[in-house]
């Protein structure tokens, strides 16, 4: 079996040959590049793909695929909104993703990006840049009271969740399947508006559905208490940007942690000179801000997750090869 992978990191490398040494009947070849038009060729000759959700996929470039008799798909990750379903059903593609490579890291990187909001810490780090050691007026908050409201109780919202509640948090949450492993935590309402109406922090983790995108716009931040706090690990998509800052501007919004943005394919991952070089006029607006913390969707990124990413996918692609059951397949039956 022949399997080729796009998009891959130099992090990912020592993991590939870890796989391999346990598979040395599998060939594998890769590229940094991710799959279009142009890289599809590089997949000629070889059984499956594995990829990495970030950007939109082709139809065209699927089509090549198809061409080169490849029909099963593997993603390192769990975002699948850059496919089309109907294309790949047209084509009569199998995928894959991998939903759990590790929820602890994205849930311990939420709560992260809420204590450092809380305590001030940009704002204390300026000051330390500033050779300025005081504390007053900088003065933080604790999560110890708060009402934490949890949209989306998967595998990473669920982890969320048992942390805040350690914390001394009043947790809310809302998910249209709640998790029965929470039921005991009694933390359900029963609609996405009761959580925007009781939350001090918010925080999403559910994936870009397309009637998700744009779930926190105007309408609904005008519903959320004044000086909330808004986290969001899960897709930039999720967050009207425009929105978030003219909330941001009027103080309706206290602080934002963001692991990901609408337009973060054309910053991150990337190195500029300086922040003049960066033409995204809203991620220039965001980073300005003290109130707001970017993490350049390094959420995810810890030596578990990555490994688990590389392992996975490859075992699944090579089971649908092999006639095998996956063990995270995707229904594409559905758009």
């Amino acid at each position: 079996m022949k399997i080729f992978l796009y998009g891959i990191r130099e992090d990912e490398k020592g993991y590939l040959t870890e796989w391999t040494d346990v598979h040395p009947e599998v060939k594998i070849a890769y590229t940094d590049q991710f799959l279009n038009t142009e890289t599809a060729e590089l997949a000629k000759g070889y059984d499956g793909v594995v990829t990495l959700q970030m950007q939109a996929y082709s139809r065209e470039a699927l089509q090549q695929l198809h061409d080169f008799g490849i029909s099963k798909i593997s993603v390192r990750n769990v975002g699948l909104d850059g496919f089309d379903f109907q294309d790949l059903r047209d084509l009569g593609f199998s995928l894959t993703n991998v939903p759990v490579y590790s929820p602890n890291a994205i849930a311990e990187h939420t709560t992260s990006l809420m204590l450092r909001l809380l305590r001030r810490v940009p704002e204390f780090d300026k000051k330390f840049n500033n050779a300025d050691y005081s504390w007053f007026p900088t003065i933080g908050e604790e999560i110890n009271g708060k009402t934490v409201g949890i949209v989306g109780t998967g595998h990473i919202g669920s982890v969320v969740a048992r942390i805040m509640h350690a914390m001394g948090a009043k947790v809310v949450a809302y998910d249209i399947k709640p998790n029965p492993y929470l039921e005991n935590l009694g933390i359900y309402v029963d609609s996405l508006d009761e959580v925007l109406q009781q939350a001090d922090i918010l925080t999403l983790h559910t994936p870009l559905a397309k009637s998700d995108i744009h779930m926190i716009d105007a309408n609904a931040i005008a519903k959320m208490k004044d000086g909330v706090v808004i986290i969001n690990a899960a897709r930039g998509g999720l967050i009207d940007t425009e929105a978030l800052i003219a909330g941001l501007d009027s103080g309706k919004i206290g602080g934002a942690g963001l692991d990901v943005l609408e337009g973060e394919n054309a910053v991150f991952q990337k190195k500029f000179k300086s922040l003049d070089n960066v033409k995204d006029p809203q991620f220039k607006n965001l980073i300005s801000r003290d109130n707001v913390i970017i993490t350049p969707h390094t959420a995810f990124y810890t030596t578990t997750a990555v490994h688990n990413m590389v392992f996975d996918s490859l075992t699944d692609n090579l089971a649908m090869l092999e006639g095998k059951e996956p063990k995270y397949p995707v229904d594409i039956s559905e758009d």
